[in-house]
C-alpha cells in the first residue's frame, strides 16, 4: 500500500494540543467553554482544531465533563403542521447551541405514556426534556415527575410555568375576531380544536372574551380534530342563516370547511368569511386564499432552547417566558357581511 493509499490519521486532543503548545487539559476547557481560558490561547486551540480538523468524540466529551449535551424532544403523533414546525425549528436551535435531539413519538396522548416516554429519555442519560403538549393533562404528569433534569413544555395559556414557552395563542384568537367585528360581523362561530389541547383552549378563550368585549354572544361552537375532515364535517351542517363568519382553529379545518361551504353552493367570503389559524405555507394558495393568523415557530424554536440553557446552564431559577406574538395575515376570505 503506497502511502497516497493509506487512510489520513484521524486527529486527537493531543495532536491539538501540541500544536497549540497548550496542555490537552486547555483544549477541553476551550472545547467545552470553560471560562478562564486567556482569548489569544482560545484563538491559538480554536486555529488548531480547524487546522487539523479535529471532531471531539461525544462519547469521550460525556466520560471527561460528565454532560452528555442531548436533549429528549417529545411530539405528538400526528404529523400536524404547528407540531412539525416547532420540532424542525427546535432542532436547528439545539444543533447552533451544538446540542444534539433525541426525538420520540408519543402515539397517543395518555399520561402513562408520557411518563414512560421521559424514563426512556432519562435513560438515554439526556440533560434535559422538552414536551410539545397536546393533553392539559400530560402537563400535570411532567411537573410531578422527580425526573433531576429540567423538563419544557411548550404549551399555552393558563397552564404556563417557569419552564413553559408558547406563542400567544390567545391574543392571535382575539386578534382574529376582532378583525370580523370591525368588518361588521355579528354572528361569528369557532370551529375550536380538541377541548384538551392547551392551545384549542387558549384559542377558544380569545375568542369568548374578544366577543364579550364587543358585546356579542358567542353562541355557536364545535370541537374539531386538526383535520380537513372535521373542518368538512362542521362546514356541512353550519347554518348560514344564522352564521356569517367563522374563526377556525387552524388553517387544515379551515380548508376542510370552506370545502363543504363551497359544495353547498355558499361562497366565501360572500355568504361567509372564513379565518384560519398557523398559516401553513398553502393558505395563501387555498379558493379563496386564507386570511389567518401567523405563527413564528422559528422564534419558538429559539426561545425553546434559551430556556432549556438558562436552565442548565445558569443554576438559577427560570423566569416565566413572555409569549410569542402572532400577526393577522389578510387575504380573500374575509369581507363586511353580505347581509
Amino acid at each position: 500500500m503506497s502511502a497516497e493509499d493509506r487512510p489520513a490519521k484521524v486527529a486527537n486532543i493531543f495532536d491539538v494540543a501540541r500544536l497549540a503548545s497548550v496542555s490537552h487539559q486547555t483544549v477541553s476547557r476551550v472545547l467545552n467553554d470553560v471560562p478562564g481560558v486567556r482569548p489569544a490561547t482560545r484563538q491559538r486551540v480554536e486555529q488548531a482544531i480547524k487546522q487539523l480538523r479535529y471532531t471531539p468524540s461525544p462519547a469521550a466529551r460525556a466520560l471527561v465533563t460528565r454532560r452528555t449535551r442531548m436533549i429528549g424532544l417529545i411530539t405528538p403523533g400526528s404529523a400536524d403542521f404547528g407540531p412539525s414546525s416547532i420540532a424542525i425549528h427546535f432542532n436547528e436551535a439545539a444543533r447552533e447551541a451544538r446540542y444534539s435531539v433525541i426525538s420520540v413519538t408519543s402515539v397517543s396522548a395518555d399520561v402513562s405514556s408520557i411518563r414512560g416516554l421521559v424514563e426512556s429519555l432519562l435513560r438515554e442519560r439526556v440533560e434535559a426534556v422538552v414536551l410539545i403538549a397536546e393533553d392539559v393533562a400530560q402537563l400535570d404528569v411532567v411537573r410531578s415527575l422527580e425526573a433531576g433534569v429540567p423538563i419544557v413544555a411548550v404549551a399555552a395559556g393558563q397552564h404556563r410555568g417557569p419552564l413553559t414557552v408558547s406563542i400567544d395563542q390567545y391574543r392571535g384568537a382575539r386578534e382574529a375576531v376582532r378583525h370580523l367585528v370591525e368588518l361588521g360581523h355579528r354572528n361569528i362561530a369557532h370551529l375550536a380544536g380538541p377541548a384538551v389541547s392547551p392551545d384549542a383552549l387558549e384559542r377558544e378563550r380569545g375568542w369568548r372574551d374578544e366577543l364579550a368585549e364587543a358585546r356579542l354572544v358567542a353562541t355557536e361552537l364545535s370541537h374539531g380534530d386538526w383535520s380537513a375532515a372535521s373542518g368538512h364535517e362542521f362546514g356541512m351542517r353550519l347554518s348560514a342563516e344564522t352564521t356569517s363568519a367563522v374563526f377556525v382553529a387552524n388553517d387544515q379545518m379551515a380548508i376542510g370547511l370552506m370545502a363543504a361551504l363551497r359544495a353547498r353552493g355558499l361562497r366565501v367570503p360572500d355568504d361567509i368569511s372564513v379565518v384560519g389559524f398557523d398559516d401553513v405555507p398553502e393558505a395563501a394558495y387555498f379558493v379563496p386564499p386564507l386570511t389567518t393568523i401567523r405563527q413564528d415557530f422559528a422564534s419558538l424554536g429559539a426561545l425553546t432552547m434559551q430556556q432549556v440553557l438558562i436552565a442548565l446552564e445558569e443554576h438559577e431559577t427560570v423566569a416565566e417566558s413572555i409569549p410569542i406574538p402572532t400577526r393577522l395575515v389578510l387575504r380573500e376570505s374575509t369581507s363586511a357581511p353580505s347581509r
